[in-house]
């Protein structure tokens, strides 16, 4: 199969690249924003054309939380327009999605049939892709994830390292509910989806097993590059605190689990625990000499 990825420079298209070399079975197209503009619909619609690919994986996206909510028209082009111009190509798609479709304030996990109610701009204008590629695209599947990390990129495990580093003391809320994703993780589930012999159509949800606190997630992430590098490296104290504590240009989910039932019996995987993937990646990051 030949695949078209966008979005090839982020956290997942690099991780996806990493994978590529174990599935010599399929051929690449790679592209991201300096290749190739997905809010321009003619020239998505010629690059598809002239790459004559079988199938679109699309992890391009305006993931900036805070900057969404001061440009929100910006956003729903990179979200929902560029969506909408893949979804005009006729080609089925993987897109990826995110908690965020969703208010945050259950207390249980989300399944894929739960009515989403964004409260943000990032939110609302992933949402407004979700709707427009199942109206135009039927055949595609949508992941939703969450916590997304990896060694590439910006994340919340290379911030949290650096900041262990350089300061005394680390203050994290705890009154914030999740599940962390490795995105290596979730591009083998990507790989996983391609290869089925059957890929029903629809939404699923994806992020490693286990719940934790952003607080719960940073000890951990201490405590293991502690392990892996030595005590002093990232002496920060790490001190609980509550989400009103911390200033937020833009609310954030106070639960957001996913309920993954539906992609694991759908596709037979097994899903790695949070903390054993976060063992693996910082084996990567810290043994490259640093974050």
């Amino acid at each position: 199969m030949r695949l078209l990825i966008t979005g090839c420079n982020g956290q997942l298209g690099r991780s996806l690249h990493d994978l590529s070399t174990e599935h010599p079975e399929h051929s690449y197209v790679w592209t991201d924003i300096d290749r190739l503009d997905l809010t321009d619909a003619q020239a998505v619609s010629r690059a598809v054309e002239e790459a004559d690919v079988d199938m679109i994986v699309n992890c391009a996206a305006f993931t900036n939380v805070d900057g969404a909510e001061e440009h929100e028209a910006e956003a729903l082009q990179a979200n929902a327009d560029a969506v909408a111009n893949l979804a005009r190509t006729g080609k089925p798609i993987v897109h990826i999605s995110t908690d965020y479709v969703f208010s945050g304030e259950g207390w249980l996990p989300y399944r894929e049939t739960d009515t989403p109610r964004p409260n943000t701009a990032y939110g609302r204008t992933k949402w407004e892709g979700e709707k427009r590629l199942m109206a135009l695209s039927p055949d595609s599947l949508i992941i939703r994830t969450a916590w997304l990390y990896s060694p590439y990129g910006k994340n919340f495990v290379k911030t949290m390292l650096a900041a262990a580093e350089a300061r005394d003391e680390l203050r994290v809320v705890y009154d914030q509910i999740g599940s962390p994703t490795y995105a290596l993780d979730l591009a083998r589930l990507i790989f996983a989806v391609i290869s089925a012999p059957r890929r029903p159509a629809g939404i699923y949800h994806f992020t490693n097993e286990g719940v934790c606190s952003w607080y719960d997630f940073t000890r951990e992430i201490v405590r293991q590059a502690r392990c892996l590098q030595g005590q002093d490296r990232y002496a920060a104290r790490i001190t609980p605190i509550r989400s009103e504590e911390y200033t937020y240009k833009t609310p954030r989910p106070h639960y957001s689990v996913l309920d993954k039932k539906k992609v694991k019996d759908t596709f037979g995987i097994d899903i790695p625990y949070w903390a054993d993937s976060l063992s693996h990646c910082l084996r990567q990051l810290l043994s490259a000499g640093g974050c």
